[in-house]
């Protein structure tokens, strides 16, 4: 019996067969950074779902290190992966795994996953007076807004952090239309492309197109990550993604983000103090002052970016089992966690816990839920799961604040 096999693609035939582990690595460490990120965001000043009842603005400064590029290095990453898979799959059957790969996680999520997110924000900000199977019955399928007083309404049904999935399926499902009708288009900028950005240009052209996002597009179209309107993101983030697949296989380019990873990182670090600097001094900035930070920003966004892959590139290179789980568990660790983390802060109210505690709790019950630990099943109870986490770590929790009050 004969072994099937999928033919590749005609355009994007493979030259190479080695697997780029260091993006695997990217790809993981900017996943598990999420975890960190929305736990700090309970405690700085900004907008989230539900928030602590300790503010801590010293965060604000380090969550802004990893803001502006941290999604962004996603798309690419993703981008890049999409190029690979071509090795494997014609884009029919690519699109079919990608859309399954996806839109399923997506569809459960929001059916599954978010909703508690939901029911938690509208419980702390409204006082919601009944049970989660009511708010789900009777609200969540409403598609359209609810709860607008007091403050701004809530479109349910929603996808909250999963918005990036949908976002890079319509990626995915574009790009797939473009190599049907223009088969050989994707070559022809790619051979025009890899060799500018194999230089000095690779920290200037895609540091002034970011720039020019923010600057032109971003007053207008402030995001949102609500499909309709965000246009700035979806410039910022389709254009990584593209550059990614286009870019995956170029080793020129590669060659040189590792090469000038150690100028990308004195320069970023320069431009983020700049825009540090301006953030915090400027209360009404002149015009001069907002195109200087929009400038600053977006340098700082694409040299991070190269800073990241350079460093990986040159330091990420070893396989290893740990590896290979963690590059098929973080996708779904990424899908489960912001649940985990609003359910958990939302049953840590009333404790009166220390921000360092409080803060430990969540990110060691929320790595537990998502690790899979625990039953999920919302059906029995919106918050049961991360009840039955705070249980188990509540011990180990006392001992610890104990332990801080006697020294």
């Amino acid at each position: 019996m004969k072994r099937q096999t999928i033919s590749h693609s005609p355009h994007f035939a493979p030259h190479r067969s080695e697997r780029r582990v260091d993006l695997d690595w990217v790809r993981i460490g900017a996943f598990g950074l999420l975890i960190f990120y929305h736990v700090g965001m309970l405690y700085v000043s900004w907008g989230f779902h539900i928030k602590s009842v300790h503010r801590i603005t010293a965060l604000e400064p380090l969550m802004l290190v990893l803001n502006p590029w941290r999604l962004a290095l996603l798309f690419l990453v993703s981008g890049a992966a999409t190029r690979f898979m071509l090795q494997k799959y014609r884009i029919g059957p690519l699109l079919r795994s990608r859309s399954t790969r996806l839109l399923i996680p997506l569809i459960f999520g929001m059916l599954v996953i978010v909703p508690p997110q939901a029911y938690d924000q509208i419980l702390e900000s409204l006082g919601y007076p009944a049970g989660f199977l009511d708010f789900y019955a009777r609200h969540y399928f409403a598609f359209g807004p609810q709860f607008c007083r007091p403050g701004p309404c809530i479109l349910l049904p929603t996808w909250n952090h999963l918005w990036f999935v949908a976002y890079l399926w319509i990626y995915t499902m574009a790009l797939g239309v473009v190599l049907v009708a223009a088969p050989g288009l994707a070559a022809w900028i790619e051979s025009r492309l890899a060799p500018a950005l194999s230089g000095v240009l690779l920290l200037i052209v895609p540091s002034v197109v970011f720039a020019a996002y923010r600057l032109a597009v971003l007053p207008s179209f402030p995001s949102t990550h609500a499909l309709f309107g965000d246009w700035y993101n979806h410039m910022l983030f389709a254009t990584v993604f593209l550059l990614g697949f286009l870019l995956a296989r170029a080793d020129d380019f590669w060659e040189a983000i590792e090469r000038q990873r150690w100028l990308a990182l004195a320069l970023a670090a320069a431009f983020f103090l700049a825009f540090l600097a301006l953030r915090w001094s400027a209360t009404s900035p002149s015009l001069w002052l907002k195109l200087y930070g929009g400038i600053a920003y977006g340098f700082y966004q694409w040299l991070c970016i190269v800073v990241v892959l350079g460093f990986a590139k040159r330091w990420l290179t070893a396989d290893s089992a740990v590896r290979r789980y963690l590059t098929d568990a973080i996708f779904p660790f990424y899908i489960v966690h912001q649940t985990a983390i609003i359910m958990i802060a939302h049953q840590l109210h009333g404790w009166d816990l220390p921000a360092w505690l409080e803060a430990g709790i969540v990110i060691e019950a929320a790595v537990r839920i998502a690790r899979g630990r625990i039953g999920a099943g919302v059906a029995g109870g919106a918050n049961r799961p991360a009840s039955a986490v705070i249980c188990r770590v509540r011990k180990s929790a006392k001992t610890a604040y104990a332990r801080s009050d006697l020294s």
